[in-house]
């Protein structure tokens, strides 16, 4: 992380992508584990922690700048322990799998982009006086 409340922005797509990353980790061994009995899916719970960080009054610049990222560490849970789908007891369903496997690899190219963009303009502002 960069230390300065400038860098707010960037440092909480940081934390974003990082989240991210941990979410992809986890569905692939999900998918991994589809057939394992009494095996139950795991997630991590980010976006929650983000949205409660950044309410309040004032600009979104300003909650941003105002925003403790001590407090968005995501936290991984065991999703619908008690459920199951199948006979054997695990609960991954490959398709939905599937489906956020695609939509998590698109959130961390899309933060990836922005932060690429953010290092971007940083160099464009520090380079031409």
């Amino acid at each position: 992380m960069v230390g300065s409340n400038a860098f707010s922005y960037f440092n909480i797509l940081n934390k974003a992508a990082d989240a991210s990353w941990i979410r992809n980790e986890l569905i692939t061994n999900n998918i991994a584990n589809v057939s394992t009995p009494n095996y139950k899916r795991k997630d991590i719970e980010f976006q929650t922690y983000l949205a409660r960080e950044l309410q309040g009054k004032g600009t979104l610049d300003q909650r941003v700048a105002n925003a403790d990222l001590n407090s968005l560490d995501a936290s991984v849970y065991t999703d619908s322990s008690s459920l199951s789908y199948r006979l054997d007891g695990n609960n991954v369903d490959i398709d939905t799998e599937s489906a956020k496997l695609a939509e998590n690899q698109i959130r961390y190219y899309t933060l990836m982009d922005a932060m690429n963009q953010e290092v971007s303009r940083i160099k464009m502002v520090l380079t031409n006086n």
